[in-house]
């Protein structure tokens, strides 16, 4: 299973190209071999995700029913604009147009990198700190009501 770890500030680039954080890319020791994916992210932001992690998660796509129209709704809104990342010599990734563009994402902009167990948030700077203007009692409500063994997953994973 894969255990990412960590917040990084990075800079994207004239032509769009970000440069993978050194300390990133040791946790991801075969991301030249195996790749990446990225994709929208159910707010403003995309996520990164190693391309084996991306490969369960259309294995679990594929086990919906493609009558319901919901289903397939969701795989169209989930899937648009997936794209493979290919890590260039120097480590830098070309982020493209279109999902910048949906996350409001600039060239030269400021970013952050932010782990989340098994995929890479990107957000623009600004919107990311935005996120934690909330108070630190909703952090300790939303806690007690998440792992207060409320939809806790039966599988374990």
């Amino acid at each position: 299973m894969v255990q990412l770890l960590g917040e990084f500030d990075c800079k994207l680039d004239a032509k769009g190209r970000l440069m993978v954080p050194s300390s990133l890319k040791r946790q991801l020791p075969n991301v030249e071999q195996e790749g990446l994916v990225i994709n929208r992210g159910f707010e403003k932001h995309l996520v990164i995700y190693p391309k084996k992690v991306w490969e369960k998660i259309v294995e679990d796509l594929s086990k919906l029913n493609p009558y319901e129209p919901k289903t397939r709704e969701f795989i169209r809104l989930f899937t648009r604009g997936a794209t493979e990342l290919v890590l260039d010599a120097t480590g830098r990734v070309n982020l493209p147009k279109t999902l910048m563009e949906s996350a409001g994402i600039e060239v030269n902009a400021e970013l952050v990198l932010a782990c989340q167990i098994d995929k890479i948030e990107v957000w623009s700077k600004k919107a990311y700190d935005s996120l934690f203007d909330k108070d630190p009692a909703d952090f300790a409500l939303l806690a007690a009501e998440v792992m207060g063994g409320k939809n806790r997953r039966e599988d374990g994973e």
